[in-house]
Formats: structure tokens, C-alpha cells, sequence
């Protein structure tokens, strides 16, 4: 059975997104690493989805829908580094702003739907949305007052979704719930 994780994509991310002109286009790769600036993508495998996430001006947005493929390091990702001033990953450049040169990062080849900026999250079910952890244990999100996010800190890492909230995110993005 696979999972569904979300990643929060910080607004230096996003707006690097649309300075490249990445807006529409499906990302191939997408980043783990090991610092809180790179949130470990820990626990996903192969076939578990994952909601890249952004909060402007207190609403979230579903930036783009991941299957993992893989997270290996192959061809596409070019030749590892030789010296700590090479690329890390020279052959993903153009999607190096979602984390290649961060500490510990691990390409994550991920199937995708395009970038966007439009896919807003109602109000409603931020206030149902929840997650579980590896103990089973589930909690939801903190700071929605109104249907807004106060703040976001609660989004900041990695996190699994409980069915139902994965569920309930594949309807907003428009994906058949697996």
C-alpha cells in the first residue's frame, strides 16, 4: 500500500521556480537531503506521492503532485561531484533550485504534475487535514484561524498524510485517490 507525504517548497523556492520559467512544467527530479533547509523525504518509496506545498499570504497551495519513482542516483543526474566545487547534480540543472546543491542531497525521480501557483487548498479542509507519524499517532494542522494559516511552521519538514487526508488532497489537485 503507498503513502502520501507533504513537503512545504519555501518562497525562495517558488519564486526561483518562476524566475526559470518552470511554471507548467512537470519536474523529473525533486531533492532529500539532511538540513532542515532540505527536509529528508524519509519513509517515501517507490509509488507514495508527495504534495509539494507553499503558503502565500496565508493560504497553501498544492505546487505540484510527485510519484516517487525512484531515489537513486542514475545517468540522468550526470556525474557525481569530484571536488566540493563541482555540481552536485549537473545534469538536473534546471530543477537544481529544488534543493541539488543542499546539504546531503539525494535526487528523488519523481513522476509529476506540472508547477503551478493556482491550486489552493479550501479553507475547510486545512482544518481537517491530518498526519501521522511512524507511532500512528495523528495531528493536525496548527494556526488555521478562519480557514487561513496563521503560520506555517507546522507544514515546515516532511510528514505523512493519513488516508483521508491524501484522499481528500487528490480531489483538490484533480488525481484519482489511490
Amino acid at each position: 500500500m503507498s503513502d502520501a507525504f507533504t513537503v512545504l517548497w519555501t518562497h525562495d523556492t517558488c519564486r526561483a521556480l518562476r524566475k526559470a520559467g518552470r511554471v507548467g512544467e512537470r519536474p523529473p527530479v525533486a531533492f532529500s537531503g539532511i538540513h532542515s533547509s532540505l527536509p529528508a523525504w524519509t519513509g517515501a518509496c517507490a509509488g507514495d506521492d508527495v504534495y509539494a506545498l507553499h503558503v502565500n499570504r496565508r493560504e497553501v497551495f498544492v505546487v505540484s503532485q510527485m510519484r516517487v519513482i525512484d531515489r537513486e542516483r542514475r545517468d540522468c543526474c550526470g556525474m557525481a561531484p569530484a571536488t566540493w566545487e563541482d555540481p552536485a547534480y549537473p545534469r538536473h540543472g534546471d530543477w537544481s533550485m529544488l534543493g541539488a546543491d543542499g546539504c546531503g542531497a539525494e535526487a528523488v525521480h519523481v513522476e509529476a504534475t506540472p508547477v503551478r501557483f493556482d491550486v489552493a487548498i479550501p479553507g475547510e479542509l486545512l482544518a481537517r487535514l491530518t498526519w501521522r507519524n511512524r507511532r500512528g499517532q495523528t495531528r493536525g494542522l496548527k494556526y488555521v484561524v478562519d480557514g487561513r494559516l496563521e503560520n506555517s511552521v507546522s507544514l515546515q519538514g516532511f510528514y505523512r498524510l493519513t488516508p483521508e487526508a491524501a484522499g481528500e488532497l487528490a480531489e483538490v489537485v484533480g488525481s484519482p485517490p489511490r
